[in-house]
């Protein structure tokens, strides 16, 4: 996982002074929301000459279960431990619980990061 840049704090708690400003590869991004709705991606150059594929929007999971993997429909987030205020806008990251088709689902793919959703069914108790 590439950084951005040196930390400015030492292990110890201590300042470390800047050696320099930040050079373009360093830079990052802001994060893309992942919402719930018609299915969106949007297509980004990375360094290296490769691409990535974001999903600004979603409406359907590949989901895990006991005999294999489906395709199936989200319809909510039930939970986002990244952020409960993603909850109220829908917004999935990794970790994040789905309700689907299938029933209730956690999401373990980075869906900003690969452009879809793939998700292992829990076990209803």
């Amino acid at each position: 996982m590439k950084d951005q840049g040196r930390s400015p704090k030492k292990r110890t708690g201590g300042r470390r002074r800047p050696i320099r400003k930040k050079r373009k590869h360093q830079l990052g991004r802001s994060p893309t929301e992942t919402r719930v709705g018609d299915t969106k991606l949007k297509t980004i150059d990375v360094q290296g000459g490769e691409t990535k594929v974001r999903a600004i929007s979603v409406d359907t999971a590949n989901v895990a279960t006991g005999d294999g993997v489906v395709s199936s429909t989200i319809e909510t987030v039930v939970e986002n431990g990244a952020n409960p205020n993603y909850v109220r806008r829908n917004i999935i990251t990794k970790g994040a619980i789905i309700e689907t088709d299938d029933g209730r689902a956690r999401v373990t793919s980075r869906p900003g990061q690969v452009g879809q959703v793939s998700a292992v069914l829990l076990d209803e108790e």
